[in-house]
């Protein structure tokens, strides 16, 4: 019998919004990702994109605090996409932190890491969602004698 490789579906879950949900979310992506023939190529990248959009939705979001997080995974073609929806209604804007500023530079990391980024509002009109896609990484070299 012909074994095939099938790839998961889209995978969706609710977190609280609480910054101590961002490990829990960051551990479904690694569940998810270790269902993938190739999945380790997107692992650390992903993981810490995740982190960091995960923890922007806690902290920046004018949501109220008993409204969930959701994130979703699924892979298209050969690029992983995150999303992380919150009920809040400002979107992520990219800025330049000064040398002195605490916070500030998780999105110049989802900038820089991801292949393309960015937000937009939820369909029925409550929230928004933030997205990246994610490259794998190269594969190890073959070696030849």
């Amino acid at each position: 019998m012909l074994k095939t490789h099938r790839r998961p579906r889209m995978f969706v879950a609710r977190l609280d919004s609480r910054t101590e949900s961002t490990p829990l979310a960051r551990y479904l992506l690694r569940a998810y990702l270790s269902a993938l023939p190739a999945g380790d190529r997107y692992s650390d990248t992903a993981e810490l994109l995740l982190g960091e959009l995960f923890a922007n939705a806690v902290q920046h979001s004018d949501a109220p605090d008993d409204c969930h997080i959701e994130v979703r995974f699924t892979v298209t073609g050969s690029r992983l996409r995150l999303e992380v929806h919150d009920a809040g209604t400002d979107h992520p804007t990219l800025h330049t932190p000064t040398p002195d500023d605490e916070h500030g530079r998780g999105l110049l990391l989802v900038n820089e890491l991801a292949e393309r980024w960015g937000s937009a509002n939820r369909p029925g009109g409550i929230g928004k969602y933030v997205w990246a896609h994610i490259a794998p990484a190269p594969g190890p070299a073959l070696v030849t004698a």
